[in-house]
């Protein structure tokens, strides 16, 4: 067993709660393994790079995944325990929902369902795809050595489609019932601390809105035609029958936009899309959202003018003033950067389990280590010892996840091979074990 960087030894040794003794020694290796493996973040490419190719008992390391008994569940609330930490105690704890498709194709990936590829899709052009649905809450916090926010995922979960539940006992959860149960979790899991969950306009609906109030605030959009009406009047003692759940209709938010006398005050929103500064138009007033059927809920609602575009969001605690809702909402943009950065740089939709555990398992540890790697890098970071790629032509004043990543690995490197040489030496000198590694990774890396 390899020799770990001690950042990384602190903050993988509260995970060991989870696991017995001999499984927690595989399963501190594998996400060094998949830290340092280019490419495919498959278990054998994981073996390969830590120099355990010729190790005998390799399958201990999938049943890691397949069968070891651990609850994925736990390792997210250690996780969150630890991001948390990069902002200040008395800050609200904002995350955001959202849910990707990893594109899996198989007859024997039971979860698989077919659903619109929105990478690939538009507003005239729809696609189609295999794939795994899957829901993940990420903390949206402003990462210092990279001037950015940047949303760090914790919480990953398997959100399969209607077919999937045909011949089981379980019912079928819609995305609604998915989202109220992990932002509860989140809200459980933080105790007292103020929680602030953005998502899309997916999120924008009753039911959801109706079961978070008063626990966790939700932001998302709204729409523009959305029936909004005044509090209830207060009923008359005398009178009997059903109370009142609304007042008279309020005009719509389209009427309120076309309409020259409303009053609009000016703002300007800083981390705006691509970390730019936005000067926007807004008004905000409260009301109540309803629609026959559903529970009535109390929203403070925002319009916003911008380069000649209208949006509208919503937040279900009115409390909430309108400058911090938009504030907060342009956080869920680095979502997506996420979902891409997962793919491009650790080997999400490469796996190749084919077990129900195992898939539920594999890609929440991959969107986890992502968080795993933010954190080493603010270790680092600490250390004075963070410093990305320059060159005579292009100098970076802020790191990106690629620069990240690989520090990270640099700092594995040295501190699992070198750290017995000598400061200052001009000449280091190199294992053949360890330049065989160096020459396998390099050679397949493509």
């Amino acid at each position: 067993m390899p020799t770990f960087p001690a950042a990384f030894q602190t903050l993988i040794l509260p995970y060991a709660a989870l696991f017995c003794k001999r499984v927690f020694t595989h399963a501190q290796l594998l996400p060094a393994g998949a830290i340092l493996t280019p490419g495919k973040r498959t278990v054998t490419a994981a073996l390969r790079i830590m120099g355990l190719a010729q190790h005998k008992a390799f399958h201990k390391y999938h049943r890691l995944l397949s069968h070891a008994n651990w609850s994925a569940l736990a390792a997210s609330r250690l996780l969150l325990q630890q991001i948390v930490r990069l902002q200040a105690d008395n800050q609200p704890i904002v995350v955001g929902i959202d849910e990707t498709l990893e594109r899996r194709w198989g007859h024997k990936i039971k979860a698989r369902g077919i659903y619109r590829d929105a990478v690939r899709s538009s507003g005239s052009h729809f696609v189609k795809c295999s794939g795994l649905r899957w829901m993940s809450v990420m903390l949206l916090v402003k990462i210092p050595w990279a001037d950015r926010i940047w949303a760090l995922p914790f919480l990953t979960a398997l959100a399969p489609s209607k077919g999937f539940y045909e011949d089981k006992k379980r019912q079928h959860k819609p995305l609604t019932e998915w989202a109220i149960g992990l932002l509860k979790l989140v809200k459980r899991w933080m105790g007292e601390r103020k929680v602030i969950a953005v998502g899309d306009s997916g999120y924008a609906v009753l039911e959801l809105l109706h079961q978070l109030s008063g626990q966790v605030a939700l932001i998302s959009r709204l729409r523009l035609d959305a029936a909004l009406y005044e509090p209830a009047p207060p009923a008359a003692a005398s009178k009997k029958g059903r109370k009142p759940l609304k007042g008279n209709r309020l005009p719509t938010l389209q009427a309120v936009s076309d309409d020259s006398k409303t009053a609009w005050q000016q703002a300007t929103i800083t981390d705006w899309y691509g970390g730019q500064t936005q000067q926007v138009s807004y008004c905000s007033q409260t009301a109540i959202w309803y629609h026959t059927g559903k529970p009535p809920v109390a929203i403070r609602w925002v319009l916003v003018k911008w380069q000649g575009k209208v949006a509208a969001f919503l937040c279900n605690d009115v409390t909430i003033d309108a400058v911090s809702i938009l504030g907060y909402f342009v956080r869920r943009w680095s979502m997506e950067t996420t979902f891409a950065l997962v793919r491009a740089h650790l080997g999400v939709e490469n796996q190749r389990q084919w077990s129900n555990k195992a898939i539920s398992r594999t890609t929440p540890v991959l969107f986890g280590l992502f968080s795993l790697i933010v954190l080493l890098a603010d270790e680092l970071a600490r250390q004075g010892l963070l410093e990305g790629q320059s060159s005579s032509w292009y100098h970076k004043s802020h790191l990106t996840f690629s620069d990240t990543l690989g520090c990270v690995r640099r700092h594995f490197w040295r501190q699992m091979h070198f750290q017995t040489s000598a400061s200052g030496t001009d000449v280091v000198k190199l294992s053949a074990h360890q330049f065989s590694l160096w020459e396998n990774a390099l050679a397949w890396a493509a």
